[in-house]
């Protein structure tokens, strides 16, 4: 009796040592399996994106903290930034001046309401302004973060007058503007 217990305890003992390895075999396996699984749910988008409880709210919140206002609305500085929204984005008559010419923040108001937003988009993809808007900044930001920022924009309603016509270089600004030449310090070569 006892030899048949020790046997059947070999037996069982043997049965739970190739479970054991089985087990350790496709362990692996199933880690990996479970690791592509969790990869291909918790995937990161490959541009990242503002989201917002509409296109509008989000295209507000880019104009603000891309810097719009500081260039496209006028007074934006001296307001420390508390314009009222019926107010921004009209553009301005004080030019920018460097070696491109003289150029002048576009009236967003009045551009938007002329362009689809394919045009806007394509416009931004392409960088195709003259300084010192940061063309670059923008040229790879989410098609759906610049369809908001138009949408937002268009929402306000046209406003104000069209910005003065760039300036080729050499040529004189009617207007007044900001030079924007690199100068060096008296004294220094």
């Amino acid at each position: 009796m006892q030899s048949e217990t020790r046997a059947g305890s070999r037996s069982s003992a043997a049965g739970w040592a190739r479970a054991v390895r089985r087990t350790v075999q496709w362990l692996p396996g199933a880690v990996l399996l479970v690791s592509i699984g969790c990869a291909a749910v918790a995937r990161v988008p490959a541009s990242p994106r503002v989201t917002a409880g509409s296109p509008e709210e989000a295209g507000r919140y880019l104009i603000l903290v891309g810097g719009c206002n500081d260039c496209h609305t006028p007074g934006w500085d001296r307001s420390s930034g508390r314009l009222p929204t019926s107010e921004w984005l009209t553009g301005s008559d004080v030019g920018y001046r460097g070696p491109w010419g003289t150029s002048y923040a576009a009236n967003l108001r009045i551009s938007t309401q002329n362009l689809s937003e394919e045009a806007w988009v394509r416009m931004f993809r392409e960088a195709a302004g003259r300084p010192p808007m940061p063309w670059l900044n923008y040229v790879t930001l989410h098609e759906g973060d610049l369809v908001a920022m138009y949408r937002f924009i268009r929402s306000l309603g046209e406003k104000g007058v069209p910005a003065p016509r760039a300036v080729s270089p050499g040529e004189e600004p009617a207007t007044p503007y900001i030079l924007m030449i690199p100068q060096q310090p008296k004294g220094r070569p």
